[in-house]
């Protein structure tokens, strides 16, 4: 790459990268349990939803509600819309893989989730490591299933970049190989392809994406949640009529 050629091609992805350090909307957790499937959502500022409060959680928790899936989203952080139903989350603007390894024990020993959605990485593509990515990567995945042994982690390639798509391209490459690894020693982790799903015409800013995109992201944790049996529990219903089956006919509970 040019860079002398090409500055402002350069200096703008890392304007929209240096708003990521800039959390809007976000604050501490106001635990609004309700007895579902404990469920993380773990990352950074696009699991916090910059650009669109709530970003792909509020997707997601529509889909949730709509298949009667009874989740209880956890984590330190509290953002979104009122149409987000629970607020609650571990999506920390402009942090980096090391960075969630640092605080990601205690959040577990807190939060003791059932269920982890990881999508981490973004920023250490614009760190003086990005080689490395994967090799943190994997370590933080050891510490997350270490702490939660029987929590089901799903991990998920990053969204793709406006800019340095070779570099995005390489970590995603080594992520399905470090979910194998760990399927091979009996952790339950599960592989996501987030990248493949969003193009840059998804991203509102180069980094982060458009409601369009965090939709398609919602989309592709709900399929993913839904390939794994138990990670998000049972639809829930109520039988009508008298008695256990009552008159053979049953509605689905709101």
């Amino acid at each position: 790459m040019a860079r002398t050629r090409r500055p402002l091609a350069v200096l703008i992805p890392l304007l929209a990268f240096l708003a990521v350090l800039v959390p809007l909307g976000a604050g501490p957790a106001h635990a609004e349990s309700n007895g579902g499937v404990k469920v993380m959502p773990l990352g950074d500022s696009i699991t916090d939803g910059f650009n669109v409060p709530g970003g792909y959680r509020v997707g997601l928790w529509q889909k949730l509600t709509a298949g009667r899936y009874k989740v209880d989203f956890v984590g330190s952080l509290f953002n979104g819309p009122s149409g987000l139903g629970d607020h609650d989350h571990e999506g920390h603007s402009g942090w980096t893989i090391q960075q969630l390894d640092d605080n990601v024990v205690s959040w577990l020993r807190t939060q003791n989730p059932h269920t982890i959605l990881l999508h981490i990485g973004t920023n250490d593509i614009y760190g003086s490591d990005p080689a490395g990515a994967p090799a943190r990567l994997s370590t933080l995945i050891d510490h997350i299933t270490a702490q939660a042994p029987n929590a089901e982690l799903f991990v998920a390639t990053i969204t793709p970049l406006g800019f340095m798509d070779s570099t995005v391209r390489a970590y995603n490459a080594a992520i399905p190989g470090i979910v194998q690894s760990k399927v091979n020693a009996g952790k339950r982790v599960h592989l996501v392809d987030m990248y493949s799903a969003l193009t840059p015409a998804d991203l509102a800013d180069g980094v982060h994406p458009n409601a369009g995109g965090y939709d398609k992201m919602a989309d592709v944790w709900w399929r993913g949640l839904r390939s794994v049996p138990g990670s998000i529990g049972n639809p829930s219903f109520a039988t009508t009529g008298s008695g256990a089956h009552g008159n053979g006919s049953a509605a689905w509970a709101a």
